[in-house]
């Protein structure tokens, strides 16, 4: 008779696969041994120094691994929602706008709310940005070139937590000082991301958890440049070309 497999152990390797680590690897970071295979096959008991890891590490609450909570998380980190929103007069939530000029003051009002009445606001009609909060933020410099140029607007969703981001992609990061547009990778490291630039010429930023006040991430983004370059012209040709190749001979095999 198979022995049957305890929640505890079920959920372990839910987390696992979630996380997308293999066995070797998440033992090695829960310093579980060599491998988790013995505990997902209920062989072997979660001991307390992998629950307090997976807790420290991964925010992953005791209760619900051992079947007692609902709660998947505990939240140990700030919260990175939107400090202040603005309604529209149908009581509609704005798409604020951050333009170059503000970021350096948005980053010092962000829970004042006289100060946001300042900035442009409007609202964009579109399903991909019913639900949640946006808003709008002016790309500043050259480190996320050639995605994002200077001067083009991203629009951004709001994060509640780091640990609802999604990782390597890219998001406007506010801490107390500054806005930034990086893509985000999370580490290892207990505490801290990394901002990563496109643009190989900037280092990588390590950030705190805890300085991270705003987390938004890119959905889209406004350009006003609309010239196509050399390289971009050379791969219109060649697929007009393949086109028009293509429908010759469609036109040959008609004819047979």
């Amino acid at each position: 008779m198979a022995q049957e497999i305890s929640i505890e152990a079920k959920r372990f390797k839910t987390i696992r696969e979630e996380l997308g680590k293999t066995q070797s690897e998440f033992a090695k970071l829960l310093d579980a041994g060599s491998t988790t295979a013995d505990i997902e096959r209920g062989k072997k008991k979660i001991t307390g120094k992998v629950v307090t890891e997976l807790l420290r590490q991964f925010h992953v609450n005791p209760l619900w691994l051992y079947g007692t909570s609902y709660n998947k998380y505990l939240e140990t980190s700030s919260s990175t929602a939107p400090k202040v929103v603005t309604m529209d007069t149908q009581e509609r939530e704005n798409m604020i706008m951050v333009p170059i000029k503000a970021s350096a003051g948005y980053a010092h009002n962000m829970q004042d709310t006289d100060w946001y009445q300042e900035l442009p606001a409007f609202q964009i009609p579109l399903p991909q940005y019913k639900e949640g909060s946006f808003r709008a933020f002016q790309v500043r410099g050259d480190s996320m070139l050639p995605v994002l140029q200077p001067g083009e607007w991203v629009m951004g969703k709001a994060v509640e937590s780091i640990r609802q981001a999604n990782d390597n992609r890219i998001h406007v990061v506010v801490t107390a000082d500054t806005v930034v547009v990086k893509k985000l990778r999370k580490s290892e490291i207990q505490n801290q991301v990394n901002l990563i630039s496109l643009n190989r010429d900037y280092p990588v930023i390590e950030q705190s958890i805890d300085t991270i006040r705003e987390l938004w991430e890119v959905n889209s983004k406004l350009s006003f440049d609309l010239e196509v370059n050399e390289g971009e012209e050379a791969m219109i040709s060649l697929k007009q070309g393949l086109d028009s190749l293509r429908d010759e001979i469609a036109q040959l095999k008609d004819k047979k």
